[in-house]
């Protein structure tokens, strides 16, 4: 199948990759060339702009920063729209606003274009490992018809509903994350101003109904200091933000959100912003008069 691919960052480079692994024919655009040499074995063609990527695909994903990024690369001047044919589908794995999945979605309709929006969690890992969750909001028989790569890049794509819905599970993803993480460097924090081995504590409540994956994971990973991004404050911060703009859309009170919102926040303001989200715990540190 040729299937196009725009956005090869640290998330969309692995996934594209899968794709072209599985036998599938890539076609590629990239605002910056070098992100096109990891394809260089790979047979896969690169192109001058996305509308020409929609000349020779059947599928076309992305997997960009944020929403103006998406329209840009779908309806843009030499944008997706420019080069497609009736009936492309265009499959937007990056994380942004319901509303402006709903949106795109529709403009692209008129175009006799199909979209899903399908944010995905499992961060870089998930990525090169294959093994992402993927949520999915659009019409069911375009879902059936895109399953089958979506089996080459996660561990699971579920379809949440309509057009927007798999932005709202990835919000609702982003808060309990989001919040978990601040959570466990909440605590880690203060069982050391304690006295007490954060290592210890977190060996306890493993057993506990404090088990979560992020306590095993990314408590781990605090406690090794271990903060390379898999997934970066600056990006949680977006996320964040998408979710603090629904909720006043909404009238809807998100308080333990609202809270993480504003420590992602702090991070990115000490700068912290290319840190893993994780460095929230180095943040609390600071706050608190502990050296690392």
């Amino acid at each position: 199948m040729n299937i196009g691919f725009i956005g090869l960052g640290l998330m969309g480079r692995p996934m594209a990759l899968h794709l072209a692994e599985a036998g599938h024919t890539l076609h590629l655009w990239a605002r910056r060339p070098a992100s096109l040499q990891p394809f260089s074995d790979s047979g896969a063609h690169a192109h001058l702009s996305a509308a020409e990527v929609a000349r020779h695909a059947e599928i076309i994903f992305t997997m960009v920063a944020d929403a103006p990024d998406v329209a840009a690369v779908t309806l843009g001047d030499d944008g997706i729209t420019a080069g497609a044919q009736p009936g492309l589908i265009v499959v937007d794995m990056s994380t942004i606003a319901p509303a402006a999945a709903r949106d795109i979605a529709a403009r692209l309709e008129r175009a006799r274009i199909e979209f899903l929006d399908a944010p995905v969690s499992g961060g870089e890992i998930g990525a090169i490992n294959a093994t992402l969750t993927i949520m999915v909001g659009g019409r069911a028989d375009v879902f059936d018809k895109v399953k089958p790569l979506f089996d080459k890049l996660g561990k699971s794509a579920t379809l949440i509903g309509g057009c927007g819905a798999g932005q709202v599970a990835k919000a609702c993803n982003q808060i309990l994350t989001g919040v978990g993480v601040a959570a466990v460097a909440e605590a880690f924090n203060f069982a050391r101003k304690s006295g007490v081995d954060p290592a210890r504590v977190r060996e306890a409540l493993l057993g506990g109904f404090a088990y979560s994956k992020i306590l095993e994971n990314h408590g781990q990973r605090m406690l090794d200091r271990n903060f390379q991004p898999g997934f970066k404050a600056w990006m949680h911060q977006k996320d964040m933000r998408i979710v603090m703009e629904e909720a006043h859309r909404l009238g809807l009170a998100l308080p333990s959100a609202a809270a993480t919102a504003q420590m992602f926040n702090a991070m990115v303001g000490s700068g912290l912003g290319d840190d893993d989200s994780i460095a929230m715990l180095k943040l609390l540190e600071s706050m608190s008069g502990q050296q690392a």
